[in-house]
């Protein structure tokens, strides 16, 4: 059937071409409609507590988006009139930013005094150019002493500043949302820096990281995409000497990406960091039936077939393992669909549309082209020599392969445990993103990217002024005050206590919080009616004044270290508080959760996918025997890879927790088309497990290798990428690759010889 098939398909040659590139086209149209996210949130899905729990805090109060400039004058004095002056216009600018609902810095703080019985609110710096040197030096007293201020905008060395800028955007279409702010602050921050040439200033906040996710993507699109084509053009031409089987088959591997990008523009989904890297994976992934087909076909015209009898051979031997290793590598792909994080899942259905469309153009396309082009194969395909010898070898060493590489192996999985899971979600871009460079000096010389917020109830409306509630409230901070990882601790205790010290004729022996709720009820009022437009105190008081935030912010921690501290928090708050025990949420909660979730998710992927492609190949291969063999070359490679991970690293996080699913069904491949030789030989010419073995190194040795070599140059160049999700999956996807191909070549080969009784005959 499949020679009648081939013959119908070389006989309608140039139809199939013209029908194929038709397809390819309608359905590429659907990439037109391809979008980028720019939204953090969407590596969380729906069902994500974290994420629900973050969004219940942002509902109950002002939303923390925000863009902050970072200011570092280059004499290093934050306190004097030409910096101040800088600072205030900053401030007054930052309000024209889109969608704007806050500004804070040194000179807009509404500072508090008394003056007689009066209570004063005003911002701490109104006039910079008429300030003394004796009212700056008390401005800076003021700034450096106030927990409001102190590590969150101003640093205790006086050097750097901040003006922090809340941005709620409307989210209706964030995709232009987002943009605007940033285009905007982006200009913002170009006129300031030729207004005021003496400063340093810096964009950081979760805007600008928004911002970063598509910026990385596309950056990685424009460098990553044409080298993965001239790597993958490079290593074909090399291998199989002939330029239409080269570009026949890089045709092949474009029309591939349309048709996964295609779909996914006709399905709606949109493009992440880890799905925008699809068409990468899809370049690499799609040449590998090609190669089979082209390297068997090749190798028949050198036996003096003619082509047309040559693609006909080659497509009756080739056919079903192809077909099995598309559908093997598709159920390893679609296993990501389990995945915690929705990114990756449509990483693996992008990734599936373009495997199916490699499949169907492998079987229609390739045959109907390579017989019009011209191929006159004057040359062997490289490496057909050194695999005979390499087959002999194999047969020669057997026993000593089969127990060195076990014993490797073993010793590789022994230092699996040495992996401990950790991210750190700011170093998901490298030192090349802008954003990644402003993140870890603002870090270093401000204040933290990273927080954990808390919404601690009084149970009670109007309860938020309850000193037995705000004592509460009080010790709570004063613990993560204490907390080694902790920088800043925002809490309303700090305010009610300044109010009373104000009320008190500024003695600071009051500076404490008042022992009357009617009192500090009172003080509440009085300085929320003082406040100017933006800035209320809906940033930690809910409306109905039941409940307050509690705004931690950190070092830069691993993921580990914030789930521990959270854990620590969390006993606190059960031990020394009446009710109060409530859960942290914020997007560093949210990411530090994220890869051990997904892990754990990906383990039901993960078993899914095996089981499924398990049956496939015992199916296929109408082997219970053979089907079994064929899964330990490919369960082994992962986890030799995580053991030398373990070794060389030592830290796993979200990329890699869907590595071992994703790379399942394409290491098979090499295995397939192994047995799938072994088995011919075996069964067709009666050979034996040596001989078989010779065959199958000989007629399926090369396309193995070249397809081996063709899946790790192209993961290599996704190990390139700025976005660290995509580099840590492309480097670990390299290494399993190169294992799998070492243990298919050295490993299986004895141990089918070794099953079928090492008979010669």
């Amino acid at each position: 059937m499949l020679v009648r098939y081939t013959e119908w398909i070389l006989r309608w040659r140039y139809l199939v071409v013209i029908v194929s590139i038709l397809a390819v086209m309608l359905i590429g149209k659907g990439a037109a409609d391809l979008e980028f996210t720019n939204d953090y949130r969407v590596f969380f899905s729906k069902e994500n507590p974290q994420l629900t729990a973050f969004e219940n805090l942002q509902d109950t109060y002002t939303k923390n988006d925000n863009v902050l400039f970072v200011v570092s004058p280059q004499d290093g004095k934050v306190f004097t009139p030409d910096t101040l002056l800088a600072i205030q216009d900053i401030t007054e600018q930052a309000w024209q930013i889109p969608f704007s609902i806050r500004v804070d810095s040194v000179t807009n703080f509404q500072h508090t005094y008394a003056e007689e019985d009066d209570l004063i609110v005003g911002d701490l710096v109104e006039e910079p150019g008429s300030l003394t040197l004796e009212d700056l030096q008390a401005v800076k007293v003021v700034a450096l002493n106030e927990p409001m201020l102190i590590n969150k905008l101003i640093s205790p060395d006086a050097a750097h500043t901040g003006v922090n800028v809340i941005i709620q955007l409307p989210g209706v279409n964030q995709m232009l949302e987002n943009p605007q702010v940033v285009v905007f602050v982006r200009q913002m921050l170009s006129d300031m820096k030729q207004k005021y040439p003496q400063m340093d200033i810096r964009l950081a906040g979760m805007v600008m990281m928004n911002n970063a996710f598509p910026e990385a993507s596309k950056r990685d699109g424009v460098t990553l995409i044409p080298m993965a084509f001239l790597a993958i053009a490079i290593v074909l031409f090399i291998l199989l000497r002939g330029i239409s089987s080269t570009l026949t088959t890089l045709v092949l591997v474009l029309f591939s990406i349309i048709v996964g990008m295609g779909t996914a523009g006709w399905l709606g989904i949109k493009l992440t960091p880890p799905s925008a890297s699809a068409p990468i994976i899809i370049l690499t992934i799609a040449i590998a039936g090609a190669v089979h087909l082209l390297v068997t076909m090749l190798q028949e015209i050198h036996k003096g077939a003619n082509k047309h009898d040559a693609i006909v051979e080659s497509m009756r031997v080739n056919f079903m393992p192809i077909l099995l290793t598309s559908l093997t590598t598709a159920l390893g792909f679609l296993s990501l669909n389990s995945s915690d994080a929705p990114p990756f899942a449509d990483l693996g259905n992008i990734s599936t549309f373009g495997v199916i469309g490699a499949f169907f153009l492998t079987v229609t396309f390739l045959p109907a082209a390579m017989l019009i082009l011209p191929n006159k194969a004057k040359y062997r395909v490289t490496g057909t020599h050194m695999m005979a010898d390499l087959g002999e070898f194999v047969v020669r060493r057997r026993k000593g392969l089969l127990l060195s590489l076990s014993l490797a192996v073993v010793i590789l999985i022994s230092f699996i445990p040495k992996n401990e899971l950790n991210d750190i979600f700011v170093n998901y871009f490298d030192d090349s993103v802008e954003f990644r460079r402003d993140t870890d000096f603002t870090t270093s010389h401000l204040t933290g990217t990273y927080t954990i917020a808390y919404s601690l109830d009084s149970g009670e409306e109007n309860a938020v002024s309850d000193p037995g509630f705000l004592q509460q409230v009080e010790a709570f901070s004063h613990w993560y005050r204490q907390q080694p990882e902790v920088i800043h601790v925002s809490s309303i205790t700090d305010t009610f206590k300044r109010l009373n010290k104000s009320m008190h004729g500024d003695d600071p022996a009051w500076y404490r919080l008042p022992d009357s709720r009617e009192l500090a009820a009172q003080y509440l009022l009085l300085y929320e009616m003082s406040l100017p437009y933006g800035l209320d105190l809906n940033n930690q008081i809910d409306v109905a004044k039941q409940a307050t935030r509690i705004n931690v912010t950190l070092k830069t921690i691993s993921s580990n270290q914030i789930l521990a501290l959270e854990e620590r928090a969390g006993q606190w708050l059960m031990k020394n508080t009446q009710g109060l025990h409530t859960e942290g949420a914020s997007p560093a909660l949210m990411f530090a959760h994220i890869g051990l979730r997904n892990i754990e998710s990906m383990l039901i992927g993960t078993t899914i996918a095996l089981v499924l492609i398990s049956l496939v190949l015992v199916v296929a291969l109408r082997s219970f025997k053979y089907g079994l063999i064929s899964l330990i070359p490919n369960l082994f490679p992962a986890a030799a890879a995580f053991g030398l991970w373990g070794i060389l690293v030592g830290e796993i996080g979200l990329a890699l927790s869907v590595v071992t699913a994703m790379t399942l069904g394409i290491v098979v491949d090499d295995t397939v088309h192994f047995i799938s030789k072994y088995i011919r030989a075996r069964r067709e010419n009666n050979l034996s497990s040596h001989d078989a073995v010779r065959y199958a190194f000989k007629n399926v040795g090369v396309a193995l290798w070249v397809t081996s070599a063709a899946l790790i140059a192209g993961f290599m160049i996704l190990s390139q990428s700025a976005f660290e999700l995509n580099a840590g999956m492309g480097l670990m996807t390299s290494i399993i690759i190169a294992i799998a191909l070492m243990l298919d070549f050295f490993m299986l080969p004895p141990l089918l010889m070794k099953i079928d009784g090492d008979d010669n005959r």
